[in-house]
């Protein structure tokens, strides 16, 4: 402060000598809050007088509110005021710098001024002017969330908020929170992850960013390798295998998983054990004292090598080299030997009785059998329902007179019926002269005539459009699988459902028949597997009540890393069973098939529960074969047991193909309705299983199922209910959109995948429905389903549905169980399965029928083209596809034959009851 004197003073104040006024207290800066005055207060000694000074006009004295003391401990005059400044003063100035108010006070020696204190208006913005953006950064990154507050006077203080809870940097190095209003996190931690607040506050308000959600994420990263596995050829060329896991660390929050592949595999050599063998026995020795001699042979030729076992047998062989008379002990051998007679002669004699007996029993049985062959004896089977498994035994009784229900063993097949064709041949091509001459092809059979066309496929008796006339007969199933066509209709209580009352709904899918050697077909209804028993397979005199059964609880496989289990766990029986031909096995998968994106294998189940690698789809080998079509894998297997189907992905392009089914029904809540979403693999049996549960919650299909290709790339699924009319129906919150993990979809469990939506109604009078569901894979295929529907039954629209209903026909047994009848066969097996110069033999068949690799394995079966056409039989269990299979037969007979024009012969053909729909 200082004296002022070019300043006019508000009145005349006379001087005096003293001390110059000393403020004790002056005016502090002050913010105006909404309309409320502040005050400005000065306090001075000695001081006469005090006034307030506001943007250098002095404020008058009656605004001012004065008070006036002495101080007791220097008796000086001690002086105080204050002035109030309001809103609208503040506003009202228009001056190029912020509203002031100064003091000056006066005593007898002259003035002082105090400072200059600002007056503002107080406020704060409620808009930020940069909210921090949400943020996903790995482990032990740095984080840095960006905030700029509103604009405020005075300035704004900034806070962080994680989860609602205060950050206190002092308490965490980590943390950083005074750069700029900025928060940084040096290494990003798993508890890092959070929903961060800045909050911003002054004398006025506080105000709220947007918040910023931050996710640390990890990448997976792969575990060491394991060691190597033993070579799995025990003899010659194999391969072992290491794995390793996404597991150091797995991925967390979103993390990427592991690149590459879990599974490595190398060829590997065993070498092959060789068994010991004796050589032959060396010449006897010299007799000894003690009246024998020796011969001698070694385990060398060869010696056991790799593991092999050692000779069986002795390598040291003695004998008495005297007859018996030799001299021990000064008396003839006989003689010492004598006491042991008599034993001996009682053990010849009872030997002798037993053997006697013997050759009477036998006479006695031959006798009995001899007599009842000439006799009229056939066989009733009893009670066989009551059996499980193993093998079938029979009650024999004598044939009642005019009973044709009993089996007869000597009883001929009806070939009185008769067989016309009709129509044209598939390919009118000249025939085969050399064909025509093979007495092994056209040696009539009794009581048959064929009307010879000019076809290499009539010399095989195979034509087209057959009409049949006759009745099947008793006990036996109609021949053929149709297609089965069902509606849900508008009238019926959703008839798609009834479509499929036949599917089984207990606990165990399960078919049994009882099996000889005319063999037949088990299916497990409308599950796609079946099995096939070819003709002769079972030894005659024989027969076995055979079943086919499918795992429907938790498989006990469980694939390792990234493997998927492709299909049913399927499991035929009993294992006792042996056949002399491979039998067919049908079990189907859901792998899109691409041998550059799979590598398939067929695993089978020990008697100790564990399971062992069969064969891969790619490996040549002669213990089984397996044909991988798009939706079933064939296997031509020799010994019965469990078997299931595993996947190796090999690329992130290998696709598990899934359908989804949309159904719903209305909750125990009459206004609200169940939307549920299943994603299943695509099998007949995965389908049925989600058929049934939702026949049991009366459930209703909405729509046809779609196919979704669900790529192995690691991305997740996503469902979500779609376009809900808006004044009609709702959606409860935060439940339109579901996201399922990809591991829970390509490694999860076997279980169809199931999203529920609840929707609700406004109205009780709203029936329909119309909506969209959508599921995709993200950076992967999309698939929308439609729903238009009445959520009453008796309002409720037809919905067409197409699939395979096998119900009727679980077991087929004997010839009706062949698409191909039995003559037609064994003419074309004797044609092919003879080489011939011309090149129609069993490898051209296989050609003609898309197979085409380890054809080593039909080259050691005794026919390989009755191989060929099992497998032709279980591919086309459902359409009998025989045109194909007749233009297949006819394209080798027109590509080695010579032109001849054949004249006709009219012929009978037995009646084998099929059509050219059905059968050839």
């Amino acid at each position: 402060a200082g004296n002022d004197n070019s300043e006019a003073l508000p009145e005349s104040l006379p001087s005096a000598p003293g001390t110059l006024p000393h403020f004790m207290e002056e005016p502090d800066d002050s913010y105006i809050i909404k309309s409320n005055p502040i005050v400005l207060r000065c306090k001075a000694k000695p001081a006469m007088q005090i006034f307030f000074k506001c943007n250098g006009e002095w404020v008058h004295q009656n605004e001012h509110v004065s008070e006036e003391s002495l101080d007791e401990a220097t008796g000086l005059k001690v002086r105080e005021v204050s002035i109030n400044v309001t809103r609208q003063q503040v506003e009202d100035f228009h001056g190029p710098e912020d509203y002031w108010c100064q003091c000056v006070a006066w005593s007898h020696l002259g003035t002082s001024k105090s400072r200059k204190a600002s007056v503002r208006i107080a406020y704060l913005r409620k808009n930020f002017e940069q909210d921090p953006q949400g943020k996903e950064v790995p482990i032990e990154g740095m984080i840095v969330l960006h905030c700029r507050p509103p604009e405020g006077v005075p300035a704004a203080e900034v806070e962080w908020l994680k989860n609602e809870e205060p950050i206190d940097s002092n308490l965490d190095e980590n943390i950083d929170t005074r750069a700029d209003h900025n928060l940084i996190i040096r290494q990003a931690r798993l508890s890092d992850s959070g929903n961060y607040t800045c909050m911003a506050a002054n004398i006025v308000a506080k105000r709220r960013s947007m918040s910023a959600t931050v996710v640390v994420y990890v990448n997976g990263g792969w575990s060491s390798w394991t060691e190597w596995s033993n070579c799995n050829a025990r003899c010659g060329r194999g391969w072992q295998k290491r794995s390793r896991t996404c597991t150091n660390p797995a991925p967390l929050n979103g993390g990427a998983f592991c690149e590459g592949m879990s599974v490595q595999k190398i060829t590997c050599t065993s070498l092959c054990p060789v068994d010991g063998s004796w050589e032959v026995w060396s010449e006897w020795s010299v007799c000894s004292p003690e009246c024998e001699h020796l011969r001698v042979r070694e385990c060398v030729a060869p010696p056991p090598r790799n593991g092999g076992k050692f000779c069986e047998g002795l390598g040291q062989e003695s004998e008495n080299c005297t007859e018996g008379l030799c001299i021990q002990d000064k008396k003839p051998l006989h003689e010492i030997k004598s006491q042991n007679l008599e034993t001996a002669s009682d053990i010849a004699l009872y030997s002798g009785l037993g053997a006697a007996v013997l050759a009477v029993a036998v006479l006695v049985v031959g006798v009995t059998l001899y007599r009842r062959s000439q006799s009229e004896y056939g066989v009733d089977v009893i009670d066989s329902s009551a059996l499980t498994g193993g093998f079938q035994t029979f009650n024999f009784k004598t044939v009642r007179q005019g009973n044709s229900l009993l089996l007869n063993s000597s009883m001929q097949p009806d070939l009185t019926v008769s067989r016309t064709y009709s129509g044209p041949i598939c390919l009118q091509d000249p025939m085969d002269k050399e064909l025509m001459t093979e007495s092994s092809l056209f040696n009539p059979l009794s009581d048959i005539k064929v009307k010879v066309q000019s076809s290499f496929m009539v010399s095989l008796g195979v034509t087209e459009r057959a009409e049949f006339h006759g009745k099947a007969h008793p006990g036996t199933f109609p021949h053929g699988n149709h297609r089965a066509f069902g509606t849900i209709q508008a009238r019926n209580k959703a008839m798609y459902i009834q479509n499929l009352a036949s599917i089984s709904t207990s606990s165990e899918l399960k078919t049994t028949a009882l099996f000889g050697h005319l063999g037949g077909r088990l299916v497990v209804p409308n599950t796609g597997v079946s099995l096939l028993i070819p003709h002769g397979a079972i030894p005659e005199e024989s027969s076995w009540e055979i079943y086919l059964a499918i795992t429907q609880k938790e498989s006990s496989l469980q694939p390792e890393g990234s493997d998927v289990l492709l299909g049913p766990e399927v499991t035929c029986g009993p294992s006792e069973v042996s056949v002399s031909t491979p039998f067919a096995l049908t079990i189907p998968h859901c792998a899109e098939v691409n041998p550059e994106h799979w590598n398939i294998h067929l695993r089978r189940r020990t008697q100790q529960g564990k399971w062992e690698e069969v064969m891969s789809m790619e490996e040549e080998t002669t213990s089984c074969y397996c044909l991988l079509d798009p939706y079933a894998c064939h296997i031509l297997l020799n010994s019965f047991g469990t078997y299931a189907l595993i996947g190796e992905p090999i690329s992130d392009c290998a696709v598990r193909q899934l359908k989804v089914a949309v159904f719903g029904c209305l909750s125990c809540n009459s206004l609200d309705y169940n939307l549920r979403v299943y994603c299943m693999d695509n099998t007949p049996c995965a389908f049925q299983e989600v058929v049934s549960d939702e026949r049991l919650q009366g459930g209703q299909l909405l729509e046809e199922p779609k196919l979704l290709h669900f790529k192995g790339n690691t991305c997740s699924l996503q469902i979500s209910v779609l376009d809900i009319p808006p004044f009609l129906w709702r959606i409860k919150p935060f439940t339109a959109c579901q996201e399922v993990p990809f591991s829970r979809v390509w490694r999860g469990s076997a279980r169809p995948l199931l999203c529920a939506f609840s929707l609700e109604r406004y109205s009780p009078g709203t029936t329909q429905l119309n909506c969209k569901v959508c599921v995709r894979q993200l950076k992967g295929h999309e698939q929308v389903l439609h729903v238009q529907t009445s959520i009453l039954e008796s309002e409720r629209e037809t919905i067409t549905f197409f699939a395979h209903d096998d119900s009727n026909f679980p077991a087929q047994v004997g010839p009706k169980a062949f698409k191909i009848p039995f003559s037609i066969r064994q003419r074309i097996c004797a044609t092919f399965d003879t080489p011939s110069a011309k090149g129609k033999d069993w490898q051209m068949l296989a050609q003609k029928n898309s197979i085409n690799r380890n054809l080593s394995y039909f080259a050691t079966q005794s026919s390989p083209s009755a191989v060929i056409l099992d497998l032709w039989e279980a591919r086309h269990q459902h359409d009998g596809d025989l045109d194909s299979l007749a233009c297949a037969l006819e394209e080798i007979g027109r590509t080695h034959s010579k032109t001849s024009d054949i004249t006709e012969a009219e012929l009978d053909e037995p009646d084998f009851s099929y059509s050219r729909q059905n059968g050839l």
